[in-house]
């Protein structure tokens, strides 16, 4: 049995507005083709979805059942329709993007210029950050954030999980006793991403064991900047860790090499955040799909 389409909306448009007259006047039709539309699919189906009184309405439990089906058909044709809006017109405005200098280089600014490529007259403004920025108030419409959520207003999407690796340069690990533990690093110049603090600390944990061992220490250097720090420890000034979205290209090639393999860091989940659903422009709904799709491509690898 093929069911009409257009009767599935106008019935989940009625339980929606909890009267005929009033779905009436969102689908801008009259009431009497709101009632004989419905009517009709009670009719195809052979069943009541309705009980319908002066002053009320109230699903029967096959039209519960029935529901849930027109929802999802709603949801299908707002989709269909969105696809078909996105191809058939041009996108311009403004989208302003709040990110981390870890990801600044590899990460987001390759993924803005595909999506400008596609889109050319959307301007974007990236902010580079290492704070927590204030969306509402700074105007960032979708930011590139590490770890849980402050703000109940806001909406994230995880788009990426991986884990930093402690590595080093082939030529400083043929220099010294290359560490099979955490405290082994002890006997080693440690580089470190810091905004100044004296103590840095680690926590590893075994891959397949429960094990897990912290040590404390202060580097050797420290910067608050990771590209930074991959060219010290490409220089040889000693063990580091690197975020892999941060030079990947490092590590594939063998110019720095991981360290301690066995023993590892947690793992991070970045996430695109973003303000309710309802409250997204037309360029910012655009990237945000645009970068669930691109960026697992951009990165297939990431270890975890």
């Amino acid at each position: 049995m093929m069911l009409d389409l257009n009767a599935l909306l106008i019935f989940a448009k009625v339980v929606e507005a909890n009267s005929f007259s009033a779905a009436a006047r969102q689908l801008r039709v009259p009431v009497s083709t709101v009632s004989r539309r419905v009517a009709e699919l009670e009719g195809q189906l052979g069943v009541r979805l309705l009980e319908r009184s002066t002053r009320s309405l109230r699903l029967t439990d096959l039209g519960s059942e029935v529901l849930e089906h027109a929802r999802r058909s709603v949801e299908i044709s707002d989709a269909v329709a969105g696809i078909v809006s996105n191809r058939m017109t041009s996108v311009s405005g403004l989208l302003r993007v709040a990110a981390l200098p870890s990801i600044s280089d590899t990460l987001v600014a390759p993924l803005v210029g595909a999506f400008q490529a596609a889109h050319p007259n959307v301007r974007v403004q990236v902010l580079v950050t290492e704070r927590h920025v204030d969306q509402v108030s700074e105007g960032i419409d979708i930011a590139f954030r590490f770890g849980p959520l402050r703000d109940s207003g806001l909406v994230a999407r995880r788009v990426l999980t991986y884990r930093h690796r402690l590595v080093a340069s082939p030529t400083y690990l043929g220099a010294l006793p290359a560490p099979d533990a955490p405290r082994d690093l002890y006997d080693h110049r440690l580089l470190a991403f810091s905004l100044g603090k004296p103590d840095h600390r680690w926590t590893f944990i075994r891959a397949g064991h429960a094990d897990r061992e912290t040590i404390t220490f202060q580097p050797h250097f420290t910067m608050n900047d990771y590209i930074g720090l991959a060219t010290a420890l490409l220089a040889g000034s000693g063990i580091g860790d690197l975020p892999p979205v941060v030079q990947p290209e490092l590590l594939r090639d063998g110019r720095l090499v991981e360290v301690m393999p066995e023993w590892r860091f947690r793992t991070f989940d970045l996430s695109l955040v973003h303000l309710g659903h309802r409250q997204l422009s037309r360029p910012v709904r655009l990237f945000k799909d645009f970068a669930i799709e691109r960026m697992p491509t951009l990165f297939p690898d990431l270890p975890t």
